[in-house]
């Protein structure tokens, strides 16, 4: 592999992380895929539909996958040209200011890690449905290990574990639409109902805007992970082809599944049907996903989609394992880190930078299992925004990106991917995001319930105390737009 400066500036930079580029085209697509597809889709997604009905949570969710949409686009056109580990992070830095880039770097880091705490916490929930008396500690421990194990054999071990449990949840969903069309035309399941779910009460937008605009919450956390397909190009063997293709490809498999998924729930499941507001990963038995399957006769319909659910909250550690390492990594690179967490050992694993995260997902599960439920809620708040100001970062990211590029002389027909609606696209992504953000709670702040507010939003002020707090002590200031450093990373192309 050799690395040779992209067409435009030259690089000031070169791809000397110490990774290693073994992450193929059939990895880098499963990887954006199964950041978006979890829980989210096979548990939450009932709620959506109770909440708003069929029509409303199929507007809330196609406005947020046009968001995100746009937001990738912005990812993959900076991705392409520069693909390195850090990724918004690193971009951040160069384009905005050193102490933003700090910001978003651990940010994303500790919503990773704490994500990682979170999904442990539910494996071991779900491991009750078959062993009820073995404690949901073991569980998270023994996945916990299985996890950082797989993570430090190598990045290609990460992308192998990562496609093969994304392949499960994609086959799940597939299903899922064959056999809902199916019963809807009546070739299965019995007598159809056609479309009466779609008229009955309210519906097809029950409880009106407002219930549209919650369900845009909903369905915002359901789509974070996307941006996983930045991070994972720093170990890409062809970035400059596999992260547009994946921006192509895969959104739009992503918002079949999902718009398909809540057509068919809405048509087979009447949105008031209270089933639906079962959405904790306890609740499996009354997952859309296994009421639909249990209706069309499938055998074992919970016991199968408890398999499936284990699959989507493993593969949500696993990644939130691998994006929060390199994360950690790239910083200690940058100084924005302890040097220390940059070491990479001759399999091109960071175990450092993994270790320290594995221990800190390790206290996260133990602090919600040995009984300490107030603080381990407090640090889920705290990360809960953390995806939504990476989002913003990259609209921000971007938009500078080009202006910078265009400033110092450069045509951004040169570029690898070329984000098609800029500048519209980042800007009305960021409006869109900052909308979803501000709208966290709504409810709380009109009826005035402070508490609430207090830790629906508690991430909003981290963020910007640990922005302030950089600028201050190290005296930062926004990048000139003339300075700022657009070089690019081309990877020699490998075969897949």
């Amino acid at each position: 592999m050799s690395n040779e400066t992209s067409p435009g500036p030259a690089p000031a930079d070169s791809d000397d992380s110490g990774l290693r580029r073994s992450l193929t085209n059939r990895h880098m697509q499963m990887i954006a895929i199964g950041g978006a597809i979890g829980t989210g889709l096979f548990v939450a997604s009932g709620a959506t539909v109770a909440q708003a009905g069929p029509g409303g949570a199929i507007v809330a969710y196609a406005a947020v996958g046009l968001m995100v949409l746009l937001l990738m686009q912005s990812l993959g056109e900076m991705t392409a040209h520069m693909p390195v580990a850090g990724s918004f992070q690193t971009y951040a830095t160069r384009f905005v200011s050193p102490s933003f880039g700090f910001a978003m770097g651990w940010n994303y880091w500790f919503n990773w890690a704490i994500t990682v705490a979170a999904e442990l916490v539910a494996a071991g929930i779900i491991m009750a449905y078959w062993l009820p008396d073995v404690p949901s500690w073991i569980w998270a421990g023994v996945f916990l290990a299985l996890l950082t194990a797989l993570n430090a054999m190598s990045a290609r071990a990460f992308g192998e574990g990562e496609f093969w449990l994304s392949t499960i949840k994609v086959i799940t969903v597939i299903v899922f639409l064959i056999a809902g069309v199916a019963m809807i035309v009546g070739i299965i399941g019995g007598h159809s109902g056609g479309l009466a779910n779609w008229t009955q009460g309210d519906a097809p937008f029950h409880g009106g805007a407002l219930a549209v605009v919650s369900v845009f919450m909903v369905a915002g956390f359901s789509f974070q992970g996307t941006e996983l397909v930045g991070v994972a190009a720093g170990e890409a063997r062809n970035p400059r082809r596999d992260v547009p293709r994946a921006i192509r490809t895969v959104f739009w498999r992503i918002m079949l599944f999902y718009i398909g998924a809540i057509a068919v729930v809405g048509t087979l499941v009447a949105y008031n049907d209270p089933r639906l507001l079962r959405n904790g990963t306890e609740d499996v038995s009354y997952s859309p996903f296994t009421l639909v399957f249990d209706r069309a006769g499938i055998a074992a319909a919970a016991a199968v989609m408890n398999a499936v659910i284990l699959t989507a909250v493993l593969s949500a550690g696993n990644s939130g394992l691998y994006a929060s390492t390199r994360m950690l990594h790239s910083m200690a690179l940058q100084g924005q880190a302890p040097a220390w967490f940059g070491y990479v050992n001759r399999h091109g694993v960071p175990v450092r930078a993994l270790g320290a995260t594995a221990l800190v997902g390790a206290a996260g599960f133990l602090t919600a299992v040995v009984g300490q439920d107030t603080a381990y809620t407090w640090l889920l708040n705290v990360s809960a925004l953390s995806g939504f100001m990476v989002w913003l970062g990259i609209a921000v990211c971007h938009f500078r990106f080009r202006r910078a590029y265009v400033a110092q002389g450069n045509n951004p027909d040169d570029l690898p991917y070329r984000a098609p609606l800029f500048p519209l696209g980042p800007v009305l992504a960021f409006v869109m995001c900052a909308l979803v953000i501000l709208g966290q709670n709504y409810e709380a702040v009109f009826n005035g319930e402070l508490w609430t507010v207090l830790s629906s939003y508690i991430g909003l002020p981290v963020f910007f105390m640990v922005w302030l707090v950089h600028r201050m002590t190290r005296g930062t200031a926004m990048v000139p737009l003339e300075q700022a450093d657009v070089s690019g990373v081309r990877v020699e192309p490998q075969q897949d």
